[in-house]
């Protein structure tokens, strides 16, 4: 089994650099995808993969893309250098890095397995986003017929590559921005991957920036699971066999 770590970056050059102090201790290969941040922010990332060119690769999109293209083009990037198994991590601090070796574990244990943060949200996090996620988990549990997905819209989470593999060998046209972590997640289930969910304490960012737009991704994220919706009703013998 070989890890490795994919961190999305978007002018969170400040957040990352902390991000990046904590993972120093783990020395896993990192893959940082700069997704058409500013001339600054991608300045500073180059500056910080080359004081750590023994264990992070910086890939740079010329413009930016949205988080789950950021996250797909790190997932390709490790599948062809030969890793199995990637950490997706978000850049902006928000994520206990303490929790990586608890994962690494699991995953050991069970490396076919996806393997999901369940948040656990410190007093700073709005009410607005704690109350947005319950209503999009219900749809995730909709969507997959099944409470087995604790949480579809954290971002920390450990993916089997060949999982990942799959989903791409069908072509399978994945959300580009914020709905991206769900419809993988739920995708990923349909293809009778097993999940594990782990609790992980969640903060809000370290830079204060936030690149969630509450208008226009709620709405990418309602169209999302509306298409898994009727995704769902094709696939809803095999789902309820499933349990069965």
């Amino acid at each position: 089994m070989r890890f490795c770590i994919v961190i999305p970056v978007y002018n969170h050059d400040s957040a990352v650099l902390s991000v990046l102090e904590n993972l120093n201790k783990f020395q896993l290969p990192c893959i940082l995808i700069n997704d058409g941040s500013s001339v600054e922010c991608g300045q500073n990332l180059f500056r910080y993969a080359q004081d750590r060119a023994d264990w992070v690769t910086l890939i740079n999109r010329p413009e930016n893309g949205g988080k789950g293209i950021a996250v797909l083009d790190g997932f390709k990037y490790a599948i062809a250098t030969g890793f199995t198994h990637a950490i997706q991590i978000d850049a902006d601090g928000q994520h206990n890095t303490n929790d990586i070796p608890m994962i690494l574990e699991m995953s050991r244990n069970s490396p076919n397995q996806l393997i999901f943060g369940k948040p656990v949200y410190e007093s700073c996090a709005p009410l607005s986003r704690r109350y947005g996620r319950y209503i999009a988990n219900f749809w995730v549990w909709v969507n997959t017929l099944s409470f087995a997905i604790a949480d579809g819209m954290c971002g920390f989470r450990l993916y089997p590559l060949h999982a990942v593999q799959k989903i791409l060998n069908n072509d399978i046209k994945l959300e580009s921005g914020m709905a991206f972590d769900i419809d993988i997640a739920v995708r990923l289930y349909w293809e009778k991957f097993d999940v594990i969910n782990f609790s992980t304490i969640v903060t809000y960012p370290l830079d204060g920036i936030s690149h969630y737009k509450i208008l226009n991704d709620n709405w990418q994220i309602t169209k999302t699971h509306t298409k898994l919706f009727f995704g769902m009703l094709y696939r809803v013998i095999d789902l309820m066999a499933r349990h069965f």
